[in-house]
């Protein structure tokens, strides 16, 4: 009885050639995936410096609404949003020590009248033309104190991280919400964890 088993293994080095390729393209794929979705981080630079005062931070986040916040903005409601920042300090036999937080009030809303969206970061109130130019000032944080002098130990490791979100609680009433179509009234960032070894002080101010 003759035998044959060439045909047999060429198919089988076939397939396996063909699975080999697609887990290649899925591993490919996969990374591209990966990369486009840390090109779209929100926050794209964050960082704490010393000041004579204390520790600041310095950050920049590229913000995108969803088309519920756009509409509610073109109607002239104001969107309340809280940058939050937290700071610990991370121990290998324990819990990590928390340092300390701190939370930041910000507000956007379109001027009906001037026709101009009004951002207010921290103290600073600014207006600008566009609703991408307001996105970049809401974006856009510098000098914000969160911790006092001595606070941080300086050469010392520790882990930091920053989110904005949409403060719900301080929306406008319900009558004026009910005049927007949509019902994606939530805006979160994921956090951005970063560490850092503490600045030296800088010297306090005379």
């Amino acid at each position: 009885m003759m035998v044959f088993s060439t045909p047999c293994c060429r198919n089988r080095h076939r397939s396996d050639w063909r699975v080999g390729a697609l887990a290649g393209w899925l591993f490919w794929w996969a990374l591209s995936g990966l990369a486009l979705a840390a090109d779209k981080a929100p926050v794209t630079q964050a960082a704490l410096r010393a000041s004579a005062n204390g520790y600041v931070l310095d950050a920049t986040l590229d913000i995108s609404l969803n088309r519920t916040l756009e509409d509610a903005l073109a109607k002239g409601i104001t969107l309340p949003f809280l940058l939050d920042v937290e700071i610990s300090r991370p121990r290998s036999w324990w819990l990590d020590d928390d340092i300390g937080e701190a939370s930041r009030k910000l507000r956007i809303y379109y001027h009906l009248l001037l026709r101009r969206y009004v951002v207010e970061n921290g103290y600073t109130t600014r207006t600008v033309d566009t609703l991408a130019a307001a996105l970049t000032q809401l974006g856009r944080v510098e000098d914000w104190q969160i911790l006092e002098r001595g606070a941080l130990k300086p050469g010392q490791r520790y882990d930091a991280r920053l989110r904005l979100r949409l403060d719900t609680a301080q929306l406008a009433k319900p009558l004026s919400i009910s005049a927007v179509t949509g019902d994606k009234w939530e805006f979160s960032t994921a956090w951005h964890q970063w560490s850092f070894d503490a600045p030296p002080p800088k010297p306090a101010m005379p």
